[in-house]
Formats: C-alpha cells, structure tokens, sequence
C-alpha cells in the first residue's frame, strides 16, 4: 500500500494540470460517496479513512480502512468514465473467547467504467471488474485465495419529477446501487454475492434547484442517507450461506474538497443478527483534485 500511494503522489505531481470538477456529479444532482455501497461515479478521490467498530455475539472488531481512486478517462464533455482503484484495512479482533489478533486485511483493486451517462435524467450506469488478493494476515482477512468477478453500478436523481407543488420535494431524492459476483479463482472456497441499495436526500440540493428554504451552513450541505446491504456466500462451508441483511442509515457533509459521513447499522433478517448486535462506521474522504489541481490529469479525453 506505501509504494502504491507513493507512486499515485509522484504521478500527481509531476502530471499537468487541468480545470477542477466536482465529484459525483451526473446532470444537476451531486451524488454522495456511500459507507457500504460502492460509489458508481468515476472520482479522484482519497478515502483517507474509513473508520468501523461492530459488535458481535462473538466479540468486538475494530478496523481503519484506506482507499484511492484515480480517473483515467474522460469523454468530450469532461465527464469522468473511466477509473482505478485500490484499498486495504487494518483490522483488530478482540473475541469473547481467544486470542486477539489484528492485521492487514485482503488488498482490493477495481477498475470501473461508465458505459452510460444521461445528464439530463441524472442518471449513470456502469461496470467494475473487481479483484481481491489475499495479502493481509491469514488470521484476520476475508479469505485466503485470490477472488475476481463483476459488478454493476448505478444512480440516479430524481431531478427530472414535475416541479408541482408537494411532488417537488421528492426531487432532491437520489437513488445509487450495486450488484455483484465475486468467486474465488483459486482453491476451494468461498463465492461471495453481494447487492447494496441505498436512499438519499440532497439538502443542497433542496436549497438549490427545487426551493430555497434558508437552511445555513453546515445544514445546507448535508446528505440524509440509507443504504440496504445484502451479501451472501454462495458456496463456502456449511452454515455460512445463509443472506445478511442489514439496514445502514446515515448523514453525510458534502462539501467541495471533502465529504464526512457517520452511519450505524441494523439487522433486517435473523441471520444478520449475530453480526450486528451493534455497529459505528464512518468515512472521511478526500476529493484531492479540488486540493491538487495536478490530479486532474488523464490519459484519454477531456
């Protein structure tokens, strides 16, 4: 992780600059960054750290996770399509019975493309293709073989309802999604499914493209969020199949350079209880293109 950040820092400065743009941006609607969910918009963004504490029927896990993201293709309307990424966490388990044991979990890489932009209905497909390497301490990460599979992500804004009144405060509504398959390429393990949905309410955007209704700062940029996370192992040992289900709300600050957001979790099915008696996440992420302009380069289009 050092000498991939490393070389991403020496790329940003020796790169030429281009003009900044916001992040998340799909027509009028300025998407936020999700805590669970992956984030469908191409960015240059610096998720510095993803703080997480759950509470188990098992014991307690602690964990600081790290990611960046880099766009490397834009197309004629300076519209991020094309992007890399690659993040980690350090993990602490502490169990009610056993040792504690802590490390470096799975090293994940992704590449993701946008294949379909409508501005004008705020709204964004794409497809990732994710990788994740077994790196970290045997002990504490996810699982100890090489995974690799697909993804699908979406979001959409609700910017293009009527703007009568009532049915103009559902406007600021804005919808981001996944779907994806992650099987093991290597040995005999698990074959992870996973999906995400989340709900968001844009108060800036309520402020600035449906009615002004005199929130101040920080009020005025705030995110009202809810995400719905399901995953499941398709094929892994006996009684790890069965769905997770869990509820994750939050509220996030969006501003130009940075985003802070702080959510909890909850269990929706039965089998989602145990994992979740109690949970604390939190993400502090970077837009350094806004804060270092020579991060703006890429290497097609713009």
């Amino acid at each position: 992780m050092k000498r991939i950040s490393s070389a991403i820092a020496l790329l940003l400065a020796l790169a030429p600059t281009r003009a900044v743009y916001a992040h998340g941006v799909v027509g009028d609607y300025i998407f936020l960054e999700p805590l669970i969910a992956e984030d469908p918009t191409p960015a240059n963004e610096l998720d510095i750290v993803e703080p997480n504490w759950t509470k188990t029927s098992a014991g307690q896990t602690f964990s600081l996770g790290s990611s960046v993201e880099k766009v490397l293709a834009m197309d004629a309307n300076e519209m991020p399509r094309f992007s890399v990424g690659v993040g980690s966490a350090w993990q602490y388990q502490s169990p009610k019975v056993g040792r504690h044991v802590s490390g470096f979990d799975d090293l994940d890489m992704f590449l993701k493309y946008a294949f379909l932009v409508v501005p004008e209905h705020e709204f964004l497909m794409g497809a990732m293709l994710d990788l994740q390497l077994p790196t970290g301490n045997p002990s504490v990460q996810t699982q100890n073989h090489t995974s690799l599979g697909p993804e699908l992500v979406w979001e959409k804004g609700l910017g293009d309802l009527p703007n009568w009144p009532g049915l103009k405060y559902l406007r600021p509504f804005g919808l981001q999604g996944d779907f994806g398959y992650l099987p093991a390429i290597n040995g005999h393990t698990s074959h992870l499914m996973f999906a995400d949905q989340v709900v968001e309410y844009s108060l800036p955007y309520l402020s600035n493209s449906v009615k002004d209704i005199g929130l101040e700062w920080p009020l005025r940029n705030l995110f009202l969020f809810t995400e719905v996370n399901y995953s499941q192992l398709v094929a892994g040992p006996s009684g790890q199949t069965f769905p997770n289900l869990v509820a994750t709300p939050g509220i996030a600050y969006v501003g130009y350079r940075f985003e802070l957001s702080l959510g909890t979790q909850f269990p929706i099915n039965n089998a989602s209880v145990p994992g979740t008696h109690a949970a604390v996440i939190g993400l502090l992420d970077i837009f350094y293109d806004s804060i270092i302009p020579q991060g703006n380069w890429t290497l097609f289009g713009g």
